[in-house]
């Protein structure tokens, strides 16, 4: 039989799983495995579940797991590889990158790429990246200094503020005051003298402003894509840093996506060992390079062909990666990070004090946790 997966439309998304099942597929009479593709806003406006039933696997974000879990969608991997095999995933991933895909004392997926909210900047007018958040607001008055605010961003954008200020993001408040205040009022600052329309942007649109024209100079918290860092896909190079952290503050949020069973698949031998050799060391580290993934494995990272090849990406940001900052995954969280997200941006509209909005967010936090079935984050429901 052919198994079918569902994965993201970016070639950061597809290529690579469409080059190793090429790979695997060559010589049989029946294909292996075969992926299909839709836009990443497909995978949050669509159910899990759906997407579950019509799919044998899944490439997905960690924020989906306690849905996920709670609709009984995947095949817990300790069923499907030995304990021994999930434990040196582990230690080889990047920061918690593995860890995010364990929920409730087992694990739903497989940990393929990894993005992280880092710094982006065009090197031709920022030779150095700035230090503090004060530089970077100083910047903001002579050169265009967008912040990524749109889709889920602007609360990602938030929380890796404060975490990187070495505030707690979670328990019963969401956000600490304190550190949530100052991020708010730096956001407003830097909302003030935004460029023209960059904050309608998602990751993509903003570094493609950067890369392609002279509207953007720096972005302090964008998600990472390696292909911005790369000699000849666009006009100019984008270069990304380390986001900026105090004492010990987390690095950006995480992203990137993981690979999971759903319940509707009987995985063979075969299937198993192909999922399996995606995060070999040889795959991590020549093909999904190669095919402008973005790997899960520090190897990859670490790789100093890898980093010859795409800007000094992998090493520029790795400190971030190894800190990053884990999202909620509870049932109800991504519904939580939309309302958020519109939260803050209506918020920095309308110069809202910054305690009146993180009062907003406290309250629909609680209600998001109050509805969660069974785990949360931090305590049991």
């Amino acid at each position: 039989m052919t198994f079918i997966g569902l994965t993201w439309d970016h070639p950061r998304g597809y290529n690579a799983l469409a080059e190793t099942a090429r790979r695997v597929n060559a010589g049989r009479v029946q294909p292996l495995i075969h992926w299909n593709k839709q836009p990443l806003e497909g995978f949050e406006s669509a159910p899990i579940r759906d997407l579950a039933e019509r799919n044998d696997l899944l490439v997905m974000d960690h924020p989906h797991i306690g849905e996920a879990v709670a609709e009984d969608c995947f095949w817990a991997l300790e069923d499907l590889y030995p304990a021994e095999q999930l434990a040196l995933w582990r230690r080889d991933s990047v920061g918690p990158s593995a860890a995010s895909y364990h929920w409730d004392g087992r694990t739903w997926a497989l940990p393929l790429d990894v993005a992280t909210q880092v710094m982006a900047r065009r090197a031709d007018r920022l030779p150095e990246p700035p230090e503090s958040w004060d530089e970077i607001v100083a910047l903001a008055a002579r050169l265009p200094v967008a912040q990524s605010l749109a889709g889920p961003h602007a609360v990602l954008t938030l929380m890796s503020m404060v975490a990187g200020a070495g505030g707690c993001v979670g328990g019963e408040d969401f956000l600490p005051v304190a550190e949530g205040a100052a991020a708010l009022e730096t956001m407003h600052r830097l909302h003030a003298r935004r460029p023209t329309a960059s904050e309608t942007l998602n990751p993509i649109g903003l570094l493609e402003a950067m890369a392609r024209g002279g509207d953007i100079a720096l972005v302090p918290l964008v998600f990472g894509y390696v292909t911005y860092a790369a000699l000849g896909h666009a006009p100019q190079v984008v270069r990304f840093s380390d986001t900026l952290r105090q004492g010990g503050g987390a690095g950006g949020v995480i992203g990137g996506t993981g690979i999971a069973f759903s319940r509707r698949s009987r995985p063979t031998p075969e299937l198993l060992d192909h999922i399996a050799s995606l995060l070999a060391a040889p795959t991590q580290v020549e093909v999904f390079p190669t095919f402008g993934g973005q790997p899960s494995a520090r190897a990859a990272w670490r790789d100093a062909g890898v980093n010859d090849a795409w800007g000094d990406f992998y090493r520029g940001t790795l400190a971030t990666a190894e800190t990053a900052l884990l999202r909620p995954r509870f049932d109800g969280y991504i519904a939580f990070q939309t309302a958020a997200a519109q939260c803050v941006r209506l918020a920095l509209e309308r110069r809202e004090e910054p305690e009146t909005t993180l009062a907003a967010l406290r309250t629909l936090w609680r209600l998001a946790r109050q509805k969660a079935r069974g785990h949360l984050d931090d305590r049991k429901g």
